[in-house]
């Protein structure tokens, strides 16, 4: 092996500084990526309490209320999914099931096996007339669930009634249009 003298030693120092420093950094942020989440029973007081008051409101029929109650909720635990789901619940109640689906997606980022948010965004496919992917999600519950679970038991019923009626209209072309013309309509006289 060659000698490494003076000069070669610096050389060698600042080719490998670098490295280091790079592997140092990156083993740092993998220690820490895992201090930031919190598991449920971790989650903010406050937070919970406010999604117990938006369940009421909701359930008396008081969405805006509701909504405003699971947006507090979320300012004070962002981490808090069961805000994202009473969401979406809040959303598939007010017959918006596009929002619905991006609040369970919500929260299904922060739990991608919640079973709860995969049932909720299922329903509320299959309220915006996407029973495919309502399918997809039954089958990822049922993967989950070790034995048949009220979320899949629910989903499924949701699902064999099939989406609202007025969707399934909106999804079917327009029957009885009237045809097109067969002859051009005749010059007017000047």
């Amino acid at each position: 092996m060659l000698s490494v003298g003076g000069k070669g030693k610096m050389e060698y120092l600042m080719r490998l500084t670098p490295i280091v420093l790079t592997l140092a950094i990156a083993a740092a942020t993998i220690a820490s990526a895992g201090n930031g989440q919190r598991p449920d029973d971790q989650i903010d007081a406050r937070s919970t309490s406010l999604v117990q008051q938006a369940q009421t409101q909701s359930a008396a029929g008081r969405h805006d209320e509701a909504i405003d109650l699971l947006e507090t909720a979320l300012a004070v635990d962002p981490g808090n999914r069961g805000a994202y789901i009473a969401l979406g619940r809040v959303a598939q109640a007010q017959r918006l099931p596009g929002k619905a689906v991006r609040y369970y997606a919500d929260a299904l980022r922060l739990e991608p096996n919640d079973v709860n948010a995969l049932a909720g965004q299922g329903e509320a496919y299959v309220q915006r007339g996407a029973v495919d992917r309502a399918r997809a999600n039954l089958q990822r519950v049922q993967s989950l669930c070790a034995q048949p679970c009220p979320q899949a038991q629910q989903l499924a019923g949701v699902i064999q009634r099939g989406p609202p009626a007025e969707v399934l209209a909106a999804q079917r072309p327009e029957q009885g249009a009237p045809p097109a013309p067969t002859q051009a309509p005749a010059p007017r006289p000047n």
